[in-house]
């Protein structure tokens, strides 16, 4: 039986609401199309949508702004909102927007952009008047002459997914997005004061912050999200919300999502959420853990029961491209001055460059489970990196290990962090970088790392983390004032 409210024909799908309807004759690949909660929020897999299924649904579901939606090279989320009146025109891919003033963009001479919005991503989201709904599209960044802009990160986790297709094979990814929530200062700004003083998997009351989360996880499920567990971390005010893997390219998408919703459901609560890596000094830092496969007709290529460990030789040598450029992507996956405070000896953040079966000291972890699930565990991102960019730069380093057929060494299992100096370097335990300035270095000698991004990302993208860290070491910290001005 279909559920409550469908009208299935042979040839179309039909859903009324009131007194409206909207028929979907192009989504061949249809899977669900439901209205769900008390903010009646639209969940649809449309793949294969047309311009008109999106006109059709906006028009019936009474949506009156749609918001085009993209980042920039540094990961910040950005849009532009449109009425009613300009659906056609942006569905067309005419909406026009100033990339000089964009991070990383363009120079003012070449400043016009488009949005071509991704059908597929339509989503409605909750709440607000029922007749005067709020949609979103995420867009591609495509120049007036309709190619592709270099400097659009989406487009560059594209390109290393068309490479991995080439290859015969589609990248499943999952990444665990921890973040805090700050009450606010007096004056609205946020502050670094806790609104709890819980911990690990805490209840309440010493999880204050549970009825924000369930509601951020409500809004999240309203759009589409899975949503497998979501808990109290570690440290004082930290949360982690972990929603189900998908393609590289969704998982991209929806990270960059799930971090608008969380900031905007916190707000609403007199709390601001903040992804900043390492916002409290004595506490534990936000993590990015990015568990990661690849699959070959429908198979985890990464599974071999006749393997050692049961892993096969290109998850063995996908590990080994992770190992090798590690250093060289870190400057992507850890894009911040901050960045660098959590990987640091201590805090359960990886500063070594191994793999393991089993413990977390080291870069890399491979869960227990097998068969369709094994995967590999990359624990040094953190949740200010560009998703689209983070997970380019993870699949291609992966990919030329699949094609160099990299060395992914003996999984290291002791406790690395109580080893001494000579037994790391007899076990070719290699650091991360220590800073930003020095991944920074290492990814200028990465010829894998540079050609994921392109010329003009790694270009834009270096500039602005040089001048980041040349403001930083500037700077005259607070720290310092305390254990010189008296003395010196």
């Amino acid at each position: 039986m279909p559920p409550e409210g469908f009208a299935v024909c042979a040839s179309r799908i039909r859903y009324s609401l009131g007194k409206g309807s909207v028929r979907l004759p192009n989504l061949l690949k249809h899977q669900r199309l439901r209205l769900t909660g008390s903010t009646r929020a639209l969940l649809a897999d449309l793949t294969g949508a047309t311009k008109q299924d999106i006109l059709d649904l906006a028009r019936t579901h009474s949506v009156r702004f749609l918001r085009l939606m993209f980042t920039d090279i540094l990961g910040v989320n950005k849009n532009v909102e449109i009425p009613a009146s300009q659906f056609v025109k942006a569905l067309d891919g005419d909406i026009m927007f100033d990339g000089s003033s964009i991070e990383g963009f363009v120079r003012i001479e070449e400043s016009d952009m488009l949005l071509s919005p991704d059908l597929a991503t339509f989503k409605i989201f909750p709440g607000g008047d029922e007749h005067n709904r709020v949609a979103r599209l995420i867009c591609d960044i495509t120049t007036p002459e309709g190619a592709s802009f270099d400097g659009d990160p989406r487009a560059a986790l594209k390109r290393q997914v068309a490479r991995a297709s080439k290859a015969g094979y589609t990248m499943n990814a999952g990444m665990e997005a921890e973040f805090f929530m700050f009450r606010l200062g007096p004056d609205g700004s946020p502050s670094t004061t806790t609104h709890d003083a819980g911990s690990y998997f805490d209840l309440t009351p010493m999880d204050l912050g549970e009825d924000a989360r369930r509601a951020i996880v409500d809004v999240l499920e309203q759009m589409g999200f899975e949503i497998e567990a979501a808990h109290h971390e570690v440290a004082h005010g930290q949360h982690e919300i972990d929603f189900r893997y998908a393609d590289a390219l969704t998982t991209a998408d929806n990270l960059a999502t799930f971090r608008f919703v969380v900031r905007n459901v916190a707000q609403q609560f007199g709390l601001h959420a903040s992804f900043m890596p390492k916002p409290i000094f004595g506490q534990n830092g936000s993590g990015m853990h990015t568990h990661q496969s690849l699959f070959r007709g429908g198979k985890n290529a990464f599974f071999d029961p006749k393997g050692d460990f049961q892993l096969s030789a290109v998850a063995n040598h996908y590990i080994g491209g992770l190992l090798t450029h590690a250093r060289g992507m870190s400057a992507i996956t850890n894009p911040l001055v901050n960045s660098y405070k959590r990987l640091v000896p201590g805090y359960e953040a990886p500063v070594n460059v191994a793999w393991s079966m089993r413990n977390r000291s080291p870069l890399i972890r491979v869960p227990a489970r097998r068969g369709t699930g094994t995967r590999v565990e990359l624990r040094s991102p953190d949740p200010s990196a560009n998703p689209y960019l983070a997970l380019a730069v993870m699949l291609a380093a992966g990919l030329d290990g699949v094609e160099t057929e990299a060395s992914s060494r003996e999984p290291v299992n002791e406790n690395i962090w109580e080893m001494s100096h000579r037994e790391k370097r007899r076990l070719r335990i290699d650091d991360l970088p220590h800073d930003l300035n020095e991944a920074c270095d290492e990814l200028e000698k990465s010829d894998v790392i540079q050609a994921a991004l392109g010329k003009h990302i790694t270009m834009q993208f270096l500039a602005a983390k040089r001048q980041e860290w040349s403001d930083y070491i500037s700077q005259v910290s607070q720290w310092e004032l305390d254990h010189y001005l008296a003395k010196y």
